[in-house]
């Protein structure tokens, strides 16, 4: 295991501090947790589900793995087995373990998108594998490489891969062997662009051979609580993750199965939740432009991805001197420097506090 490094929201305390002595309060943009409440028909899936005296299955009960499916073919056009979905403690700890579990280790190369969700270095560090951050997988050419990370919708800057750029980077990991994996816990978050699944037949070719698609349940169903994801794909991927969990004790407490089940089976909530993040987006969009601030990309996810030409940390205690706290980009990375990332998953009223400020 390498070094690891500092946790990142640990830095931004003092910004916050600086932030909450606003007279009209703290107005948290810095992460993109979900603030509005969790639907009654998970809630309520969670409560019968309660009396749970046995061990709960960790490749999940025959229920959440055919409604997994059946949402990943409903919303997304992807096809496969129940067997070849399997649900995760939240996506972040699969995330952060998934190259150990298949076998990663020294002298083995872990890439990922040079503006990252930090967790994918750590996944590198903790399989003990060299970390290699690069603008397009492709320009690994015939360089060795064990996993490759994409996310798309990303984070932090929001770009939404075509589906060309994906099928050219199934090919390009195919020739090479590389497993790749796409963290697509935003994809039904798209704004300027439909997302598209790593999974989906156009950019795969009906083969998830070497294919992994990881989704969330914590920002489409407000289950951030809850810890609940999936992860499908290749069959024997999935079995080789499952084999490695079973031993670790990674099983989603039966309760949160039952309750995902009732999330994964009901667009309606998501809908709703959606309608809501694009009226608090246009709001702060609007009012970042007034101020001054340029977005780029943001076209799918639930950020916005902005820059007024400064450095990031100058920027980080201009918002806060506001009460506004923002993410600096250089957490994502040596390329986000410049830009902040401003979430919109915060209520109407400090959304509208924020633009007030801002304005």
């Amino acid at each position: 295991m390498r070094e690891l490094p500092e946790f990142p929201w640990d830095v931004l305390l003092p910004y916050k501090k600086r932030a909450a002595a606003h007279p009209d309060g703290l107005v948290n943009l810095a992460l993109g947790e979900p603030v509005d409440a969790t639907p009654d028909v998970v809630r309520d899936a969670l409560a019968a589900a309660t009396d749970a005296p046995g061990y709960p299955p960790t490749e999940g009960t025959p229920a959440l793995r055919e409604a997994a499916a059946a949402w990943l073919r409903r919303r997304l056009g992807v096809t496969v087995d129940p067997s070849a979905v399997l649900p995760a403690v939240g996506t972040k700890e699969l995330i952060a373990w998934l190259p150990a579990m298949l076998g990663t280790g020294p002298g083995d190369t872990v890439a990922f998108p040079r503006l990252a969700f930090p967790t994918f270095d750590v996944s590198a560090r903790l399989a003990g594998a060299q970390g290699r951050p690069v603008d397009s997988a492709l320009e690994l050419g015939s360089e060795p490489v064990k996993v490759v990370w994409l996310n798309s919708p990303s984070n932090p800057e929001g770009r939404v891969l075509s589906v060309p750029e994906l099928r050219e980077i199934v090919a390009w990991a195919r020739d090479r062997g590389a497993v790749l994996v796409n963290d697509e816990c935003y994809i039904e978050y798209g704004w300027d662009r439909r997302p598209v699944s790593l999974l989906d037949p156009a950019v795969c070719g009906g083969s998830h051979e070497g294919l992994l698609a990881v989704h969330s349940l914590s920002k489409r169903s407000n289950l951030a609580g809850y810890r609940a994801g999936i992860c499908s794909g290749d069959p024997a991927l999935i079995g080789r993750l499952l084999q490695v969990r079973k031993h670790a004790g990674h099983a989603v407490p039966a309760p949160v199965q039952a309750a995902m089940v009732a999330a994964l089976e009901d667009d309606a909530h998501v809908e709703r939740q959606r309608d809501r993040y694009a009226y608090r987006r246009r709001v702060l969009r609007t009012a970042l432009e007034g101020a001054g601030f340029r977005v780029e990309h943001s076209e799918g996810g639930l950020f916005l991805w902005a820059t007024r030409g400064e450095p990031c940390w100058p920027a980080v205690q201009k918002l806060a001197d506001l009460g506004i706290l923002v993410a600096p980009g250089a957490f994502y990375g040596e390329a986000g420097e410049q830009y902040v990332r401003i979430a919109f998953t915060a209520t109407d009223e400090r959304i509208a506090a924020a633009a007030a400020r801002l304005t």
